[in-house]
């Protein structure tokens, strides 16, 4: 890396680099949408097993995720400290994707639980190899503040795309692929055609990303001091509080959605509301209707995130406008406890109008993590990007698999009857789906509020930080010192 290269970033080195966000989400959003519903009724596993699958798999990584985050801060090569991780970890991230999704033929559900959980804790294993990487190359592109915005704006464009195709195409996907087939291979086939998508994806962003901040020139190895300085970092804790509960909130309240629109909402009611668009028969009103509202709340998204997250950071600060905007996340959440099960235009205007007050806080979450690990640096004198890094991506995961893990203990003891063997659920199951698609992830998204509070770094603190970062490299650079 050239100490002396410009801070700005191309705008086919900020797609590149997008694209690698746009891979992890073809597995993220099916984690994080369909990963409960399908062990449930793919996989025929009782709710609370398959909460649990997700929540053994999140808590293997408190071990791995922090251990990733120290071997990349010491990873040397040619390509730079994290760049060479999306070339190592492509194939085996695609292939625990696809085993994942699919059954070898075990039938004892016992047998199948296992099976689920070590495939599923290999897939989580492989993201953080890939992810925790990625992401800290996304710190180390630029210190400029603009330009980390403008990076994290176009990175979550593309990602709000990939969200589309995999929240709106997934289930017409495998309902086409399993027409005359199992349902196993109608997924078996899709998820094999998001894997190969994933794989040309990070190819491109290892061949395309540059990384240009390095640690200071004399920093000496230090595990203990990196976690020292990391974990007491106030604003780090703030993030890490931040993320945990925003991931806990989606990863329940899109599970949640797709009980939802099954088991809560009307099914004619559903039938006739999407046939005034598009042409479909009854049986895959629910399929096509779920679809719907996922690609209404994604285009929403794209705009939001083009038009006004930008804007709104460089106006008010990144803090503010998270504060303000998951604040009204919350309660535009909460009313999804409101529309009675005929009530399905309401369920897409509440839709949109949710969609719309989150989609500012999307690119920003982390360009603020990328701040993080500036005001480390900043207060201690010494960088590990990898590691702050890596227990973000940590809470990340421990949130999803907390999120889907609530929400399907919490279906199960109001009970849900898995399996897939019912088009009907009882009214106390359709009582804790209702709650777990509105309040309980309401109030979650307000303990991120909470959060973002304490979290110390405003716009005039970031800018005066930037500026004296700035001027240590330029004496580092010209002392080789720091």
């Amino acid at each position: 890396m050239n100490k002396l290269s410009s801070q700005q970033v191309s705008l086919g080195e900020k797609v590149g680099y997008s694209l690698g966000d746009a891979a992890a989400n073809l597995v993220f959003q099916m984690m994080m949408i369909f990963q409960l519903k399908f062990y449930t009724d793919v996989f025929g596993l009782d709710g609370a097993v398959a909460g649990s699958v997700l929540m053994i798999a999140s808590i293997s990584a408190i071990i791995v995720d922090p251990a990733i985050g120290l071997l990349t801060d010491h990873t040397n090569t040619r390509w730079g400290k994290f760049r060479p991780w999306m070339l190592w970890t492509v194939i085996p991230f695609c292939v625990f994707y696809m085993l994942a999704f699919y059954n070898p033929g075990i039938h004892q559900k016992s047998s199948v639980a296992i099976y689920a959980t070590i495939s599923y804790v290999l897939l989580m294993t492989a993201y953080s190899f890939n992810n925790i990487p990625y992401s800290s190359l996304g710190g180390v592109m630029t210190s400029d503040i603009r330009e980390r915005t403008s990076i994290t704006t176009i990175r979550f464009v593309v990602v709000t795309i990939a969200q589309f195709v995999v929240q709106g195409l997934t289930l017409p996907l495998v309902d086409h692929f399993a027409e005359g087939h199992t349902l196993q291979h109608g997924w078996s086939c899709t998820i094999a055609i998001f894997a190969c998508i994933a794989f040309v994806f990070f190819i491109i962003t290892f061949a395309v990303s540059k990384e240009r901040i390095q640690p200071p020139p004399r920093q000496q190895l230090s595990v203990k001091e990196d976690i020292k300085n990391t974990v007491s970092n106030v604003s780090w804790n703030a993030m890490a509080l931040l993320t945990f509960a925003l991931f806990v909130t989606l990863a329940m309240w899109g599970s949640a959605m797709n009980f939802y629109f099954q088991y809560n909402v009307d099914q004619k009611s559903l039938y006739d509301f999407m046939s005034h668009f598009i042409s479909l028969d009854f049986n895959n009103a629910y399929s096509i209707g779920f679809s719907a509202f996922n690609m209404t709340g994604a285009i929403v998204q794209f705009v939001g995130v083009i038009c006004l997250s930008r804007y709104l950071a460089n106006k008010f600060g990144k803090k503010k406008t998270f504060k303000v905007c998951l604040s009204l996340t919350a309660f535009l959440t909460a009313l999804f406890y409101i529309p009675e099960p005929t009530d399905v235009g309401l369920l897409f205007v509440i839709n949109f109008l949710r969609s719309l007050a989150y989609a500012p806080t999307i690119p920003l979450l982390w360009a603020m993590i990328g701040d993080v690990a500036d005001h480390i640096e900043y207060e201690s004198h010494r960088r590990a990007t990898g590691f702050c890094f890596s227990g973000i991506v940590l809470a990340l995961k421990l949130g999803l698999g907390f999120g889907g893990a609530i929400a399907g203990i919490i279906i199960s003891m109001f009970g849900y009857v898995a399996g897939g063997e019912t088009t009907i659920q009882n009214e106390s199951a359709t009582m804790g789906i209702r709650l777990v698609s509105s309040i309980v992830p309401a109030m979650l998204f307000m303990v991120g509020v909470v959060a973002l509070h304490y979290y110390p770094i405003s716009k005039e603190y970031n800018e005066n930080m930037q500026a004296e970062l700035s001027a240590r490299r330029r004496i580092a650079n010209q002392n080789n010192d720091y």
